[in-house]
């Protein structure tokens, strides 16, 4: 058994395409997740090359080395949180991506900083803000509920917050709704 890692696996939609992808190219995984897949055995080189060139038309890419693999599980890790397990928003960052890579805190947030060129803090706010345009757009929650979902103290906090990222107002965002979304891979 062998797990391959690939970045830029955003979403539920992503796990469906490189699981189709894979079993496409004769590697049947036991397991996708976002950022990995579970194989039965090892690819040859042969393989890894036919894989690694269909990821890439897809927007996807293998990731070799240490460091990589471990920044695309913090991201994973964040994406999953903000997107998917909104109760899990109550627990500090640090302690949640500590406890599940086990890793001190420091090299996470130093490692991420040193390869992305941002901090792991602006990363999560700048997935958070985008859950936020994402649940503005559906227009089925007020800034309140939005506020409660997503942990903000207040909705001062999360329109000042959301200001300084996007330069505008919630209420001015959900008002122009045009193309002001990124896709999460962009972010």
């Amino acid at each position: 058994m062998t797990t391959i890692y690939i970045r830029n696996m955003v979403c539920n939609r992503c796990i469906m395409v490189v699981k189709g992808e894979l079993e496409r190219l004769g590697v049947h995984p036991l397991k996708v997740t976002l950022g990995e897949a579970v194989l039965e055995q090892e690819l040859d080189p042969e393989q890894k090359t036919r894989l690694a060139a269909a990821f890439s038309e897809l927007g996807f890419a293998l990731i070799d080395d240490r460091k990589g693999q471990l920044i695309e599980k913090i991201k994973n890790l964040i994406v999953a949180l903000v997107h998917q397990d909104n109760n899990d928003l109550k627990t500090n960052l640090s302690d949640y991506l500590s406890s599940r890579l086990h890793h001190d805190y420091t090299y996470i947030s130093n490692l991420f900083s040193e390869v992305e060129g941002t901090t792991v803090e602006k990363y999560f706010i700048a997935q958070k803000i985008e859950r936020v345009k994402e649940l503005l757009v559906y227009d089925e929650l007020t800034l309140s509920e939005i506020a409660y979902q997503l942990n903000y103290s207040s909705v001062a906090h999360l329109s000042n917050q959301f200001k300084k990222v996007t330069g505008l107002t919630p209420s001015h965002f959900k008002n122009i709704k045009a193309e002001k979304r990124k896709p999460l891979d962009k972010v």
